[in-house]
């Protein structure tokens, strides 16, 4: 991915793509209207990436691979599913016969076809693939896949529009999920914070509007620098995601018992919120290029921020789910066997193959950049894939 490109810099979008584009921002342009010349961030961001039919991930667009705008792990190499394989496996043993495996966001289904592939040799499958899933275009490439990859197996899988409503047991997995939902964004000057918003209409474009804080947001924003030990300076933007709390009760009432792997970019809130990181996490993904500008071509292009790991384990511990586990993804994947998978390769046939799963593990790539977070409650112990580098004690450093 190249990365520090600005929109400037970007290759045109088709025209077909631009009248799509163009769609979308008459409709978010609507809301904006209606609400009196501003909405969220969140809500910005929630239309477009998901307004039917018409946001990124609701429209037919490649999004994934070497002919979309992001690579994500299971696309460039089966390994790494794979590899995932071992640790679901363990906990699939301890749930017993009925389990179910429960991925959030399937994207391209390569991820669920490789893990049944894999689950399938060892003996360890679930009763029940789940795939929570909003799009219905995804979907659809996801059946697809698993169609063709696995089609003795497609009688396990089933995709759901809500998390069950009869509590189960199961493992849950969320790889690059976090990332691509809503996030509000605020702004301190000079007076102290204010919530960044956004304005403007197909004419003018979008942009960002300040707006003053609620109380809820000032107070949420104090109670991290409190937590930090230091009071963030003027001109800061970062990006939260106040419904995380009360999204992670929902998710831990779906579960009686058993395990979460949560997998993505992002960092313990002592970095996350780290005095120098003034633009915050924000990115932006168009073919291959990283940029920082969300209102740039809306529908055509994915928007993510950084996940606060330390927000997510305390929303789980809220909810009743204990960290079992918190590492890099390199020091998770070594852990959990990748190595006995690469060994097993020929290293001129598999050349490419062999260079694309380096990038699993290489520091400069996504091997220190995405973590690894496991959860677990009711009894259930977790894979030795977080022994060899367990950095749980990074979410609350003591100095």
């Amino acid at each position: 991915m190249v990365t520090g490109s600005s929109a400037s810099d970007l290759p045109l979008p088709s025209e077909a793509a631009l009248a799509h584009s163009a769609r979308l921002c008459a409709h978010i342009a609507a809301e904006v209207a209606q609400s009196g010349g501003r909405i969220g961030f969140d809500r910005y961001m929630e239309l477009a990436l998901y307004a039917p039919g018409l946001g990124y991930y609701s429209a037919g667009a490649t999004k994934f691979g070497a002919e979309g705008d992001f690579v994500t792990a299971p696309e460039l190499t089966p390994l790494f599913g794979r590899t995932l394989a071992a640790p679901c496996a363990h906990w699939l043993e301890q749930l017993g016969s009925e389990a179910w495996l429960l991925e959030l966001g399937a994207g391209s289904g390569a991820l669920a076809a490789d893990l049944l592939e894999t689950l399938a040799q060892c003996g360890q499958l679930p009763a029940t693939y789940a795939i929570l899933e909003r799009s219905a275009e995804l979907r659809e490439r996801q059946r697809a896949m698993l169609r063709r990859r696995v089609p003795e197996l497609l009688n396990r899988v089933r995709w759901l529009d809500v998390l069950p409503a009869v509590p189960i047991e199961g493992v849950l997995l969320a790889n690059e999920v976090l990332d691509a939902l809503p996030v509000v964004r605020a702004y301190k000057n000079g007076s102290g914070w204010t919530e960044l918003q956004v304005g403007g209409d197909t004419a003018r474009g979008f942009a960002d509007a300040q707006a003053p804080a609620s109380p809820a947001l000032i107070a949420q924003l104090e109670a991290i620098e409190s937590a930090l030990g230091w009071v963030l300076p003027p001109g800061y933007t970062t990006e939260l995601q106040p419904w995380l709390p009360a999204w992670m009760a929902s998710l831990g009432a779906s579960f009686s018992r058993g395990a979460m792997l949560w997998i993505d970019y992002g960092l313990p809130r002592h970095l996350y919120y780290h005095p120098e990181r003034v633009s915050g996490t924000l990115r932006c993904h168009y073919r291959h290029r990283a940029h920082n500008d969300p209102y740039c071509w809306p529908g055509l292009q994915d928007i993510t921020a950084w996940v606060d790991f330390t927000a997510l384990a305390e929303a789980a511990q809220a909810a009743g789910w204990r960290v079992d586990g918190y590492t890099t993804q390199a020091a998770f994947l070594i852990g959990a066997g990748i190595e006995s998978h690469l060994g097993r390769l020929d290293l001129v046939a598999d050349y490419n193959l062999l260079q694309r799963t380096k990038r699993l593990l290489m520091p400069g790539e996504m091997g220190e950049a995405f973590k690894v977070m496991a959860l677990a409650k009711g009894g259930i112990e977790s894979p030795i894939a977080f022994e060899l580098l367990d950095q749980r004690a990074r979410l609350w450093p003591t100095v």
